[in-house]
């Protein structure tokens, strides 16, 4: 399965609240050739790292494309792009945030470079964010890393105690 991470933060003058983004953003990934199968709840949460910037809506979706991973990776952006994101700096409060999590069962690290960063699958940072992992495990509670044969279940055990998330809807 392909899972996308969504967020928002901050409201978008086209589409509203964080919420009627992500929603919106939802709608459009048919436009991009995303064929969305299922989404999690969505989830509010403290931005990691803790500062003083607006809590975030997360939530994830799982997506069917005959894009391979990189070229998904840039639709996203595209998207994102067309939502109105800028970026800035790291952790920057936004607009919208769309994260390839995990492609199939594919492991990739740093094959070259997307808007400067490295390009890993699944995401590197995923295990250490209950914003991820507990709309994945809403999704596919039997999910395993494919990198550490982790098990779902396991990583959200692990993560972090100080992180701050409740599901809203």
């Amino acid at each position: 399965m392909i899972f996308v991470g969504l967020g928002a933060n901050l409201p978008s003058p086209q589409h509203g609240t964080p919420i009627e983004t992500l929603e919106a953003c939802v709608k459009s990934f048919a436009d991009h050739g995303l064929i969305v199968l299922a989404k999690s709840h969505w989830f509010k949460s403290a931005p990691v790292p803790m500062s003083d910037q607006p809590w975030y809506i997360n939530g994830m979706v799982s997506i069917k494309t005959d894009l391979d991973p990189r070229a998904l990776l840039k639709e996203l952006l595209v998207i994102e792009h067309k939502f109105g994101r800028v970026r800035s700096e790291t952790n920057a409060p936004r607009v919208l945030d769309l994260d390839l999590i995990a492609y199939h069962d594919q492991i990739i690290e740093d094959e070259g470079k997307i808007e400067d960063k490295p390009f890993c699958i699944p995401h590197p940072r995923m295990k250490e964010r209950s914003f991820v992992l507990l709309p994945l495990q809403e999704l596919h509670s039997g999910w395993t890393d494919p990198r550490t044969g982790a098990k779902i279940i396991d990583l959200i055990e692990n993560l972090p105690q100080d992180q701050i998330i409740e599901a809203i809807e």
